[in-house]
């Protein structure tokens, strides 16, 4: 399931490569391929799986999962909640150690504020909903952006893919007969790499892509991205026919509006993905979440008891 929230910079130049890491963040056999046993070219194949997974994040299933970031100022947990009003979330670890009580009533005291603020939570919903429009138009774009070449197969894991099932490996680079339509999209002409594909389910299971050139956004007035910049994205069934994200890495550099730095180096993982009701709140979620943050807080109480 695609989400747009899941990443968010305030820079323009790294806003517009949150949009594109979001966009190629698709991601989703069991019957052995070849290149020769496939029933539709590489080309077709991307662009079922692309139709598929934009048609699988219009609504479908909404999950309570674990968010763990580690970037090169240390790590953060969150518990995290999906809504039909958008995704919520608080921070329940910092360097693998739990929040103290003066960090839990903050973090809990933010929640609250968006419950009780329709206007705050409206500006919340907005920037969710332009993630997710930008993430499907680069979606979109994926199968004349590139040009796609089979490359074997593999096996998904937990985690990647569905266990078991078999993965057809497509190598891609870019199309030079493609034009970009927007700034957005430009990035997509410097990306090779491959990507996992699940051909009986039409899903992505994982997507590797490099920067083999310097990227530039507006005539490198509005900046740069370096050569050299990469991402991992993986996605699997993480139980009853529901596909999620389960890691998501970054290892870009350049600049925005030539003077501000970007360097963007995180290693993120999602895990303990539960089921929660299609039809959720945003202030339900907030009560799910509180009482998870309760029994964390009980637990570490018992723990430090233990202890002593």
């Amino acid at each position: 399931m695609l989400n747009g929230e899941r990443m968010n910079r305030g820079v323009l130049a790294a806003r517009l490569l949150t949009a594109v890491i979001a966009g190629l963040a698709i991601a989703g056999g069991t019957t052995a391929f070849t290149e020769q046993t496939l029933s539709e070219s590489p080309a077709e194949l991307v662009r079922k799986t692309v139709k598929n997974e934009i048609g699988s994040s219009d609504g479908g299933a909404r999950s309570m999962f674990r968010d763990h970031q580690e970037t090169v100022s240390g790590s953060r947990t969150k518990v995290v909640v999906e809504t039909r009003e958008g995704t919520a979330g608080m921070l329940v670890a910092i360097n693998g150690k739990p929040l103290n009580a003066q960090q839990r009533q903050v973090e809990l005291e933010h929640l609250d504020g968006l419950v009780n603020n329709p206007q705050e939570l409206k500006r919340k919903q907005k920037a969710e909903r332009e993630d997710a429009e930008r993430t499907t138009r680069m979606v979109k774009a994926l199968p004349d952006a590139f040009q796609y070449e089979f490359d074997g197969t593999d096996v998904g894991k937990p985690g990647m893919g569905k266990s078991g099932s078999e993965l057809v490996r497509l190598k891609f680079r870019p199309n030079p007969k493609y034009d970009p339509p927007t700034r957005t999209e430009q990035v997509l002409s410097g990306m090779q790499g491959y990507l996992l594909i699940d051909a009986q389910q039409h899903r992505v299971a994982e997507i590797d892509g490099t920067l083999f050139k310097e990227v530039g956004f507006g005539w490198g007035i509005l900046g740069h991205l370096d050569k050299g910049g990469r991402f991992l994205v993986v996605q699997g069934d993480v139980g009853n026919g529901d596909w999620e994200i389960t890691r998501m890495d970054l290892d870009f550099t350049g600049r925005a509006l030539l003077f501000k730095r970007i360097n963007i180096k995180s290693n993120e993982v999602f895990s303990d993905f539960r089921p929660v009701p299609p039809d959720l709140t945003f202030a339900q979620a907030v009560e799910l979440i509180k009482k998870q943050a309760a029994e964390m807080a009980e637990n570490q109480a018992h723990d430090g008891s233990a202890q002593r």
